[in-house]
């Protein structure tokens, strides 16, 4: 039996969502004896720098973008089975298997575009009008699209993620002696423009930090952010700009801690990163986090300035208390795998194959 894999997510710069489908593309290849045939297909303008052993990589469409995916993609699998990874998929296209991330179009709309609202929130409902199951990576985000879609959750399944993205790379440590933060306990904290990801928290705590815990701040998109504030005057506060996974990799192993006061998440990646490089993680106590973070985080309120300046003293001050907290972090981590994500999936896919194969559906 072969199944498709809508390959557009490989035009796309990489962030969570695309991170993921890498991921799961990567596992599908590695699992032996597999009963089933994967063909990635992608647009006739890329390359597939992926090294892939068992997944056929096909070419197809001169098109890109949506109209690739709604177009030539659809034509092209017609009455194939097709996996989509990224939250878009074929409308018309009857035949299919989805991963829907989160709801965030429709949860805090205000921090998308009009035009942007209005293609996702139609794309997303079209999914309630097929009778195509739904994969997303969260108990929180199963919620969220039966909510939003109104559709039974018996359709929707939950998978996990992984982190052995960072376990895998070699740490870059030139960031470290660069900035001279060699036994200095920084916070650490990674910057977006994503309002959901609530960076304006931490701009409001720095006021609060000791002088002896100096901020990192990683990534270079919250330009804006600092000049509506008086952060950029604030003491012991550096700004690193943007960094590679490998000096991010770093940081995370020589930090005192990593901050993430997200207001909505459907999954959450980067605390289980820090986690799996030894680094306490401070998060907000909304949507998925709690969930995937369990025991092993310190929590706050998103809105809460002082409390996170609090939970970060806390940290400093008591060593035995970080300690406890990193060794429940490992713990947590491990849960967490691409090879088992990798499973789940293809354990769905195997299931749909066996139904429709009986006539099922």
């Amino acid at each position: 039996m072969k199944v498709y894999i809508n390959g557009r997510f490989l035009t796309q710069r990489i962030t969570g969502v695309q991170r993921f489908a890498r991921e799961i593309l990567i596992s599908l290849d590695r699992l032996k004896n597999s009963k089933i045939k994967f063909i990635l297909v992608i647009p006739e303008n890329i390359t597939c720098e992926l090294e892939l052993e068992n997944i056929m990589v096909v070419k197809y469409g001169k098109t890109k973008g949506h109209l690739w995916e709604q177009f030539d993609l659809r034509r092209f699998t017609r009455n194939k089975l097709l996996l989509n990874l990224c939250n878009t998929s074929p409308i018309l296209k009857k035949k299919q298997l989805t991963v829907i991330h989160d709801m965030a179009v429709f949860a805090t709309p205000q921090n998308f575009s009009r035009s942007f609202q209005l293609f996702y929130k139609m794309l997303f409902k079209s999914n309630k009008f097929s009778k195509n199951e739904i994969i997303t990576i969260s108990n929180f985000s199963r919620n969220e699209i039966s909510k939003y879609l109104k559709i039974k959750e018996d359709r929707i399944h939950v998978i996990i993620e992984g982190k052995e993205q960072i376990k895998r790379i070699n740490s870059d440590n030139a960031i470290i002696e660069k900035y001279k933060l060699k036994n200095k306990e920084f916070v650490l904290a990674v910057s977006s423009m994503n309002p959901n990801k609530n960076f304006k928290v931490i701009t409001r705590a720095a006021d609060y930090f000791s002088k002896n815990i100096p901020l990192v701040i990683a990534g270079g998109n919250n330009f804006e952010i600092f000049k509506k504030t008086n952060f950029s005057k604030v003491e012991n506060v550096l700004h690193v700009g943007y960094v590679t996974d490998e000096q991010l990799k770093a940081l995370y192993e020589n930090a005192l801690c990593f901050i993430y006061p997200s207001y909505y998440e459907g999954f959450g990646l980067p605390p289980i990163e820090a986690m799996a490089t030894g680094c306490p993680v401070i998060v907000s106590d909304q949507a998925s986090l709690p969930e995937v973070c369990g025991d092993a985080a310190e929590y706050i309120a998103p809105d809460d300035a002082h409390s996170l300046s609090k939970t970060i003293k806390k940290l400093y001050s008591d060593p035995h208390h970080r300690n406890l907290l990193i060794e429940k972090g490992n713990k947590q981590s491990n849960k967490f795998t691409w090879e088992l994500a990798g499973k789940q999936i293809y354990s769905l896919i195997e299931k749909r194959v066996i139904n429709e194969s009986s006539g099922r559906t």
